[in-house]
């Protein structure tokens, strides 16, 4: 039997040590890499599940598990799909690589929204050009019409011409969401608005004792006054309908103003009910009410922000909303 000679033993625990020392170097690597594998899943926006081919997870990032009810919905396949779990839309990847399998959900959810927001307002706008041709006749006749008919008969006609009315301002509605707002500036006196908005108003019919109250000081402002008029009449007209299906027979709506440095501040407040679904307040196409096609608010806010401006609520309880109009 050979014996180890000294620098034999020597030699193999510095090779023993070398190995030792790469294994650590090596490890150290694989970990660093691992690290850097999992950070990256981790930045992805999308939920990222890698799983073996015993259906064991073998890395996910946050996303993955906080939708880890939607994994068990999730299928392997060559070609990409969409699936739909807790009224959230999801695009659905896969990819397989040795015993691995990868799948990807990509919430798109918002860009669905907008995609049936255009088309819904592209068939809006259609509908709006082939009803205003007939709306004009209709319209032009009612004039001529109360022109001829006998007193007693007046009120008829007087609705006809309100209904009209209301028609002509959806379809404006309607054509202004789908083209967008655009505001031309030009000064003008709160005194002229007013006149306008009590025009429209006036053509919007209503059974119930309601007392308005607008700003009595007159004041300049820079602004398309065309687009404001529909802003305030579209905020008027919301609270006419909500006083109307109120239980109390009277009501109130006040309009306020307050002029500070940069903008003209109006607050618009009436006394009808609450305001259901506050969630959709802004959604286009989603009204509040019973009567209303969802626009109102959101071309609102539209026109607003072409002033330089904002539109909220500012309070719920008390039906306050703030109007903002950069001078």
């Amino acid at each position: 039997m050979s014996t180890v000679t000294p620098e034999e033993l020597n030699l193999l625990i510095e090779q023993t040590y070398k190995v030792e020392e790469e294994f650590n170097e090596l490890k150290a690597s694989y970990e660093h890499l691992q690290d850097t594998v999992e950070k990256v899943v981790e930045f992805l926006p999308n939920a990222i599940w890698i799983v073996n081919d015993d259906g064991t997870i073998f890395l996910q990032n946050s996303q993955a598990r906080d939708l880890w009810e939607l994994l068990k919905l999730l299928e392997y396949k060559s070609e990409d799909y969409e699936l739909k779990f807790n009224s959230s839309s999801y695009l659905i990847k896969s990819s397989s690589y040795k015993d691995k399998i990868m799948l990807s959900a990509i919430d798109i959810t918002e860009q669905k929204r907008k995609e049936n927001l255009a088309t819904m307002g592209q068939m809006a706008a259609h509908l709006s050009h082939e009803i205003r041709n007939p709306i004009g006749a209709i319209s032009l006749m009612s004039s001529t019409l109360k022109k001829r008919v006998l007193q007693e008969n007046l009120p008829i006609v007087q609705e006809i011409q309100n209904s009209v009315a209301r028609i002509e301002r959806i379809i404006k509605a309607t054509l202004m969401f789908s083209k967008g707002v655009e505001a031309t500036k030009k000064e003008f006196k709160w005194s002229e608005l007013k006149a306008s908005i009590d025009m429209s108003i006036s053509y919007y019919g209503y059974s119930k004792e309601i007392k308005f109250v607008f700003p009595q000081d007159d004041f300049l402002i820079n602004a398309d006054k065309d687009l404001l008029d529909m802003l305030f009449s579209n905020f008027i007209i919301n609270a006419i309908d909500a006083i109307e299906v109120d239980e109390n027979e009277e009501g109130l709506i006040e309009l306020c103003y307050k002029n500070n440095d940069n903008y003209h501040v109006f607050t618009v407040f009436d006394s009808g009910v609450e305001i259901e679904n506050k969630k959709n307040l802004f959604e286009a196409f989603k009204s509040t009410k019973l009567k209303g096609n969802g626009l109102g608010l959101v071309l609102s806010r539209q026109i607003a922000e072409a002033h330089g401006g904002s539109v909220k609520l500012v309070d719920s309880n008390e039906k306050k909303f703030e109007i903002k109009i950069l001078k």
